[in-house]
């Protein structure tokens, strides 16, 4: 599944056009539950080589409730036969299909009364995540859909302000939200307002970069004390690198960010985003001892060079899970 960003389309005409994310929804549609298990074993075993000992995946790229499943079956197939952990959340709030672009209500309406229940019912994801955006789902449809997931006790995430201030970031802020992510157009009141409440602000460095989009205004942030986390956004369509040591080298050289912030944004806060911050992202009695261990003389030089994977040894709940 490769999405390629067509000529000079903006990221919103590519949605509305039926590529981007829609396209790869076609193509997941397309393919089996051993398809894709297959093709993301290799996938997780160089994001381990890479340093990614945890992360959340997400659905959102079958939108039927029989697709959404069997992405989150093969998240949990994966979970149970590969050394990264894999938290799960569902995305079926993530545009909507073709099938139903004359009919927004009536997949809000599916969204809540058949994915979640269902979803709900075989414990096949922990958070609900909707894209709140010009694009995505407007404040009310949002509103709708994360009520049901908190209905169905599933926590909550929220994609807000991307590519405009969608007041999705007040949303997230309401349903008390684990997390925010993209954030490049929220404006102060909408940071004040995500420091205010506590969530995590998750930014996607690459994102940006690769569309050649606006940059969240992390800085900014950092100073006003909100906690930010740092992540990959691997997808097909808009930020096609699962290279942590990558995306923490964006966050330095475009965000401004120094070091120790950067450090702290990819381990500890990191780990609050998905709900495990007393369980992983510090060294300390008590956590699972997923460490990893650089070749690097020191932290400046991991964010220095451009070229090589630093990663030496990676352990995993204590044992060698990778060593170079």
């Amino acid at each position: 599944m490769y999405d390629i960003v067509t000529g000079n389309m903006n990221y919103l005409e590519i949605i509305k056009s039926g590529y981007g994310i829609l396209s790869t929804v076609r193509d997941t549609r397309d393919k089996t539950e051993n398809f894709l298990y297959k093709k993301t074993m290799p996938i997780l075993d160089d994001m381990l080589k890479y340093g990614t000992t945890t992360l959340e995946g997400k659905s959102g790229y079958g939108l039927t409730l029989k697709d959404e499943i069997k992405i989150l079956k093969v998240m949990r197939k994966l979970n149970d036969n590969h050394k990264i952990d894999i938290i799960s959340t569902f995305m079926g709030g993530h545009v909507v299909p073709e099938e139903y672009k004359n009919n927004r209500y009536g997949y809000v309406d599916l969204i809540c009364n058949e994915m979640i229940p269902e979803i709900s019912k075989l414990k096949l994801a922990e958070f609900c995540d909707v894209f709140c955006d010009n694009g995505g789902f407007d404040m009310e449809e949002t509103h709708k859909i994360l009520n049901s997931a908190q209905e169905y006790n599933m926590g909550i995430k929220v994609h807000s302000d991307q590519l405009e201030t969608s007041g999705g970031s007040y949303l997230a802020a309401r349903f008390k939200a684990i997390s925010a992510e993209h954030l490049v157009m929220s404006d102060d009141r909408a940071i004040d307002l995500i420091r205010k409440s506590g969530i995590v602000a998750v930014l996607l460095p690459n994102t940006s970069f690769y569309l050649s989009m606006p940059y969240a205004r992390a800085r900014y942030m950092v100073e006003r004390n909100v906690p930010i986390a740092i992540a990959s956004d691997y997808n097909p369509g808009s930020s096609p690198s699962y290279n942590i040591q990558f995306i923490m080298k964006l966050a330095y050289i475009l965000y401004k960010l120094k070091p120790e912030e950067i450090l702290n944004a990819v381990t500890i806060n990191a780990a609050c985003a998905i709900n495990r911050g007393d369980e992983i992202g510090t060294i300390e009695k008590g956590k699972k001892a997923d460490i990893i261990i650089w070749n690097a003389p020191n932290l400046n030089f991991l964010l220095y060079t451009l070229d090589d994977n630093l990663c030496n040894t990676v352990l995993k709940s204590g044992d060698i899970a990778y060593q170079k």
